[in-house]
């Protein structure tokens, strides 16, 4: 479900205060953001941010096709199992799956 329209697009403060100094600062250091729950203004075009996935911190300059969207989209999480190959020997199109020995009971 959409968010509604009266609240408007959520965005962490914090970020937003780091965003305004990102612009006023000649520097330009990228932005570390654990936030990908955030969703990207317009405001926002042109900043380098470094989102983290989980594992480590993934750099992106936001351009104007990705306002509207949320941070996280461009940072994926998963591992992608593309050319990796299970126990029988057979290509995987998702992700890394474990599989179990199934042991049957002997008892009778």
């Amino acid at each position: 479900m959409a968010r509604s329209v009266w609240k408007g697009p959520f965005v962490e403060e914090s970020l937003m205060k780091k965003v305004d100094k990102y612009k006023e600062d000649p520097k330009k250091i990228p932005i570390k953001t654990w936030s990908r729950k955030s969703t990207i203004l317009p405001d926002f075009v042109g900043v380098s941010f470094q989102i983290y996935n989980g594992k480590k911190f993934i750099p992106i300059t936001i351009s104007e096709d990705m306002v509207g969207h949320k941070l996280g989209e461009f940072s994926p999480t998963g591992q992608s199992a593309k050319g990796l190959k299970t126990r029988d020997n057979k290509r995987t199109d998702k992700f890394i799956v474990k599989r179990r020995n199934k042991r049957k009971d002997t008892k009778k």
